[in-house]
């Protein structure tokens, strides 16, 4: 590990514990040093483990065109999901938990087996998965006003914040993911739309992506995680209290409610 490294992390750390952002850290790790960025976000792990948290699946960003081009970013990437993240939909999410939160519709995946081969394929994803649910993952960046590039938000753990995940489980069998339909809608008003074939033509073959790059980095899906697959349509910033609700095809809804008045974990 290299001092620049663990300067990144120290930046990023900061941002977290005082709840103020920071200043990219692509001047620490260059802008395109992909496994510099993953080893910063190793250190931002371990502490988080450290502090009690446990490791409760992953999650895959810039998987779709609109959001990389909402970042100026050209590759996906992913980020660790923590057992302090996840909400059940309905349940209140505290805005004092975030600093400058923005909300994308996925289908979160739940394993029951492992996927440890670095050459994984999309029938290797199909077998793993127990089930499919609704999700909306609350994207969050500690880089003041989101300046990022693909090392700062790898480095950031890929810009994760929270999720919240729909209670109504839905089998592969028979399902066509890449034609499912998304409407993300804010107080009853659509805000965003898209498919399943924005995600990386189909999500299923994004899971496929994620569980090679990790299986080769040393650190393989397990069964039981859950696994957000990536944005269906453009995120959405939040700005205030409200409810944010995304409804998919063939899959129910799930609804995110921000509230404004504490009750954090």
């Amino acid at each position: 590990m290299t001092p620049q490294i663990q300067s990144a992390a120290d930046r990023l750390q900061d941002a977290i514990d005082t709840g103020r952002p920071c200043a990219p850290v692509r001047d620490l790790i260059g802008e395109h040093d992909i496994d510099a960025a993953y080893a910063v976000q190793e250190i931002l792990t371990a502490t988080r483990l450290d502090a009690g948290n446990k490791i409760v699946g992953r999650k895959i960003g810039l998987t779709s065109d609109s959001v990389r081009s909402q970042l100026g970013v050209s590759r996906p990437d992913f980020g660790t999901l923590f057992s302090d993240m996840g909400y059940a939909t309905g349940e209140p999410v505290p805005l004092e938990r975030l600093l400058q939160p923005r909300v994308e519709a996925e289908i979160a995946f739940v394993l029951e087996q492992d996927i440890d081969n670095p050459h994984a394929s999309v029938t290797d994803v199909l077998r793993a998965t127990d089930f499919v649910v609704a999700a909306i993952e609350i994207v969050d960046s500690r880089v003041d006003n989101w300046d990022i590039r693909i090392a700062d938000t790898v480095a950031d753990n890929a810009s994760s914040g929270l999720y919240t995940l729909g209670c109504t489980p839905f089998s592969l069998n028979g399902l066509d993911l890449a034609q499912v339909g998304m409407v993300l809608e804010h107080e009853g008003e659509p805000v965003s739309v898209g498919s399943g074939a924005a995600c990386m033509a189909n999500p299923v073959v994004a899971v496929a992506w994620l569980a090679r790059e990790v299986a080769r980095r040393g650190t393989p899906l397990r069964a039981g995680e859950v696994v957000l697959s990536g944005a269906l349509g453009p995120m959405v910033p939040v700005k205030a209290a409200g409810v944010y609700t995304t409804r998919l095809d063939g899959l129910g809804e799930v609804q995110t409610v921000f509230t404004d008045d504490g009750g954090a974990r």
